[in-house]
């Protein structure tokens, strides 16, 4: 199983962005140091919490500084561009990563953005579709383009000078273009069934319960076995709240207190997607269960893995019996509230935890 990463990334709203995003390009430096196989990165417009507010442009900034690890967009919320805009910052990036680049796309959750965007109780999911097929049509075809749909119009019919370059989208590094994954956060999501159709794969949030994360992979299988394509396990990717530290005081304090980072991050979780969202199905088996439960003790204590390098060996390992084989594990980086904290569970995270995890899987 390979280790990777995953921020949204999210910060306390009085946290100057000149001091989180640094903070949170540090972290994907030192993950490529450590050895982490990907990191992704999301992206929103209208929130003081999250504010990465282009993941294209926060990655390209990281693109001649790291070597090794694949960057991802985490996702790109399609309803919020304009298709030729995504098709050409993106095959842009994908060259400047000579193909260490994994294309996420999603319609975006956050809804004060499609507010913003003008897309608010819209057929979010309509626009997305249209968006990323326009984008795949730019890549595939040559100017002048000739595209239209309900909400996106591509053309440069009337201003194409086919002898100077001019009137065309660039085409991406990778051929015939980089590899698309969806993020997965209904339980028994229809999407992963469909993004399976097309080839790209899902990536389940680490906001779910085991079980919810377990109803992808039979969604996975059934888009694939439509396609007449084997479903491989190592395509799957499974985000989750983990927390490593020396001493397991310090753990739980930090990784599941109201003190440390991870409370906050559920906490604000729950006020957008139960509060504001109407999603409190994601954080309960039983749906008669009332929202009000919902708090941030009671999901931090249920989702987040925290404790020593053995304790979180092993709560790997029972989180993956629930769930099943998948390929690889996102570690979500949450606020370095203390970065010597944060760095050390990253650095424990590559150097004991996966190896003996993948230790455990062999001789299992």
């Amino acid at each position: 199983m390979r280790l990777g990463t995953f921020m949204m990334p999210l910060h306390p709203p009085g946290r100057s962005p000149s001091d989180t995003l640094p903070e949170d390009r540090e972290a994907i430096l030192l993950a490529d140091r450590l050895g982490y196989a990907e990191a992704f990165v999301g992206e929103h417009v209208t929130d003081l919490a999250e504010n990465v507010t282009s993941c294209l442009m926060f990655l390209a900034s990281l693109a001649y500084e790291t070597k090794d690890i694949v960057l991802g967009s985490g996702t790109v919320n399609m309803p919020n561009s304009h298709p030729a805009a995504i098709a050409a910052q993106v095959a842009m990036l994908d060259h400047m990563l000579k193909g260490r680049f994994i294309l996420g796309i999603s319609p975006g959750g956050l809804m004060s953005d499609a507010e913003v965007f003008g897309n608010y109780q819209k057929d979010r999911n309509a626009i997305f579709l249209e968006s990323i097929n326009m984008v795949l049509d730019i890549w595939k075809g040559e100017g002048p383009y000739d595209l239209k749909g309900n909400f996106f119009e591509v053309t440069t019919r009337k201003t194409m000078i086919p002898e100077i370059g001019q009137g065309t989208i660039i085409k991406p590094y990778q051929k015939p273009h980089p590899p698309i994954v969806v993020t997965a956060v209904a339980p028994h999501s229809k999407g992963v069934t469909e993004a399976a159709k097309r080839g790209w794969t899902p990536i389940s949030a680490n906001f779910l319960l085991p079980e919810w994360v377990a109803s992808h992979w039979p969604r996975y299988q059934e888009g694939c076995i439509s396609i007449n394509k084997k479903p491989d396990p190592a395509d799957w990717r499974v985000a989750k709240s983990i927390f490593v530290a020396d001493d397991d005081k310090v753990a739980q304090r930090y990784g599941r207190s109201a003190e440390g980072p991870y409370h906050f991050y559920f906490k604000q979780l729950i006020r957008k997607l139960v509060g504001a969202g109407g999603r409190g199905n994601l954080f309960k088996l039983d749906q008669s269960q009332p929202d009000s439960e919902i708090t941030a003790d009671y999901i931090t204590h249920k989702l987040v893995i925290a404790g020593t390098v053995n304790s979180v060996v092993d709560q790997i390992l029972a989180f993956r019996e629930k769930t099943g084989d998948f390929g690889t594990l996102l570690y979500p980086c949450h606020d370095w509230l203390d970065p010597v904290l944060g760095k050390r569970s990253m650095q424990l995270m590559a150097e004991q935890v996966m190896p003996r995890v993948n230790a455990a899987l062999k001789t299992g």
